[in-house]
């Protein structure tokens, strides 16, 4: 097969994995549409549980009340469809990688979305209940908290990406050694600097309340232990299969 085949080839193979994965986001969209509405409330639930009694949330724009909880559904599917997207996109670089290459990234892959998800379930269940207490205990008297809903939306997007990349510090430190980059003892050399680093980072991605930051800052110190912990076990068992 001539190189010009092979990158059609490539491209064929791509687009049917493209239109695999819009197919499988509008399925899961569509199951999800009529409950849009309940999504979004189970989102705000959060800040909804800790504003005054009879305290709501606003919307400012005229098309907000109907785009923003389409967008929650949209998330949720992509959320919801994740891992056959992830296969998808097994299935389309598969073919090029070595076995070792594939045995290792696997693993990675489902440790990497796991992790993900436990950041989002952290952020939602520990920390956004400890932020809205401190947002709305902090309001000067006489001010009545109703956030607008979109804004609470890119509020909540953004404490999740923080979360969620936060917690794939495992799987990047392994992937360091794997690679070679860097060593396990300069790892375990540097651990102060990054614990500094954490607070810095959970001070950058947190409101300005000091328990939040903590909460962003000790997790992120323990999954660089836990990823320093799986490297060491990993380079163990290798040289378990190498000797003779």
């Amino acid at each position: 097969m001539s190189n010009s085949e092979s990158f059609i080839a490539h491209l064929i193979e791509l687009r049917t994995r493209l239109l695999h994965v819009a197919v499988a986001l509008l399925l899961v969209f569509i199951c999800l549409f009529p409950w849009a509405s309940d999504l979004y409330a189970l989102l705000a639930q959060p800040l909804l549980a800790k504003l005054p009694q009879g305290g709501q949330m606003i919307a400012t724009d005229v098309t907000t009340p109907f785009f923003v909880p389409l967008k929650v559904a949209m998330m949720t599917a992509v959320l919801i469809a994740l891992p056959y997207i992830l296969y998808q996109i097994w299935r389309f670089v598969a073919p090029g990688l070595y076995a070792h290459e594939k045995r290792l990234v696997v693993p990675l892959i489902l440790a990497s979305t796991l992790l993900f998800f436990c950041g989002m379930a952290f952020a939602y269940f520990a920390v956004f209940p400890v932020v809205f207490s401190f947002i709305t205990a902090a309001a000067p008297e006489g001010v009545a908290v109703m956030t607008d809903i979109d804004k609470y939306l890119s509020f909540v997007l953004g404490m999740f990406m923080a979360f969620g990349v936060t917690f794939q510090v495992p799987v990047v430190v392994v992937l360091l050694v794997r690679m070679g980059v860097v060593s396990i003892e300069k790892l375990k050399e540097i651990r102060s600097y990054v614990i500094v680093g954490a607070f810095v980072v959970g001070a950058i991605f947190t409101p300005p309340d000091v328990v939040s930051q903590i909460m962003l800052a000790i997790p992120l110190w323990l999954l660089y232990e836990a990823g320093i912990m799986v490297a060491g076990l990993m380079g163990k068992s290798d040289a378990k299969i190498t000797e003779p």
